[in-house]
């Protein structure tokens, strides 16, 4: 049995960064960025009018000048075309061009217009009111890789004029649920049997972590069963089992991996819930078998399976994200395993939630974080400080 760390470290050795490909700007929220943008002109690419006014040359206001005369106009993607001088202005429009020999807007509310005379009609603005050429950003300017895309970033490439970047391929991930128990949501179950659940969960989570899961039928407790199921799988980057990973005696995952050429990398984890875990290569494909029950194939998917899509996108290889925070009661001592406890954020302090059954999907759905305890980790006063996996 090994630790989380090094299960995790096993499983990102199993896989690698998946190749790139590109994608327009309509899809690209969301992806990781493979390869670095580069900006293609400066933006804005001309100085720009910031506010609806006049442009004039701001030497004039140190002159005293209070009159101009107005000789054209400028729209956006409407510029005037000739020189402004001294004593001259051109009404100007949000976002249009400056016209050459102008450098400051008077904004509208501070003149008056009378037969193509503007005069101040109060103090001048002082703020110039003119977006520099390149003042957000110039040619050459780099957004990097790898980076999770987000909105933002979407409208940034847009105006670096990089209409199609290269992004990280989706994994695909194939998920068989195993077990003579189980049924498809919306089947009539019988007496002894139950919902599939933790299959659709983990598809919901591996699809939030950027891959493309796909489900495919369940695996029935029989060695012929579960090969007939693993044939199905295709084209994958990597599979996931769940349930059939203990040592039970309906217990087959391990036995038909086997048979269809699997090389374990490990067996069995120090955590809790999710000691019955187990990874390697199925015929050259990434496999990890996951504990049946709801909340520790779902415990294990948070903690081993978001970092192996991550890994897989080309982010770094790092485990989940922890912070720190305070235990609103006490805990008795943790055991030989590092447990994972659903818990609620309650006012900044950690609550765990009870019972703790890795079988109640309820006590999942309610918590907004996993605390984590180290193993033999002591007893635990309120207010004392404990590790937290957001969720």
């Amino acid at each position: 049995m090994i630790s989380v760390k090094e299960a995790l470290n096993n499983i990102f050795e199993l896989v690698a960064q998946l190749e790139a490909e590109q994608v327009g700007l309509r899809d690209a929220n969301g992806r990781i960025l493979a390869r670095s943008v580069i900006a293609k002109r400066d933006q804005p690419p001309f100085s720009a009018s910031a506010m609806d006014g006049y442009a004039i040359c701001s030497k004039d206001l140190d002159k005293g000048v209070i009159k101009w005369k107005v000789i054209g106009e400028a729209g956006a993607g409407h510029g005037f075309g000739g020189y402004v001088k001294s004593g001259q202005a051109t009404r100007i429009f949000t976002g249009a061009p400056m016209p050459e020999g102008t450098d400051q807007v008077i904004i509208q509310e501070n003149v008056k217009l009378k037969n193509l005379v503007i005069t101040l009609s109060q103090t001048p603005n002082l703020e110039k009111y003119v977006r520099v050429a390149g003042s957000d950003f110039n040619s050459g300017f780099t957004l990097k890789a790898p980076r999770l895309l987000t909105p933002h970033d979407v409208a940034l490439m847009a105006a670096m004029n990089s209409p199609t970047p290269w992004v990280t391929r989706k994994p695909k991930i194939v998920i068989i649920g195993t077990g003579d128990e189980l049924v498809q949501p919306g089947e009539q179950p019988n007496d002894d049997q139950i919902i599939a659940s933790n299959t659709y969960g983990l598809a919901a989570m591996l699809k939030a972590a950027g891959a493309t899961p796909r489900l495919l039928p369940i695996a029935r407790d029989r060695l012929t069963s579960l090969e007939q199921v693993f044939s199905l799988i295709g084209t994958a980057d990597a599979v996931i089992t769940v349930g059939g990973a203990s040592v039970g005696d309906y217990d087959f995952v391990s036995q038909a991996a086997s048979n269809f050429g699997m090389k374990q990398s490990f067996y069995k984890v120090a955590m809790r819930p999710g000691k019955p875990l187990m990874a390697g290569y199925l015929r050259g494909i990434p496999m990890i078998g996951l504990p049946g029950n709801p909340v520790s194939a779902m415990v294990c998917g948070e903690v081993f399976l978001i970092p192996l899509i991550q890994k897989m996108l080309g982010l770094p290889a790092v485990p989940r994200l922890r912070k720190n925070g305070q235990i609103g009661h006490s805990l008795p001592q943790n055991g030989a395993r590092e447990h994972y406890m659903r818990a609620k954020l309650i006012n900044g302090s950690i609550f765990i939630e009870d019972p703790q059954d890795s079988s109640l999907l309820t006590v999942l759905a309610n918590a907004d974080a996993l605390a984590v305890r180290p193993k033999d980790d002591g007893p635990l006063k309120e207010g004392s400080n404990i590790e937290y996996i957001p969720l």
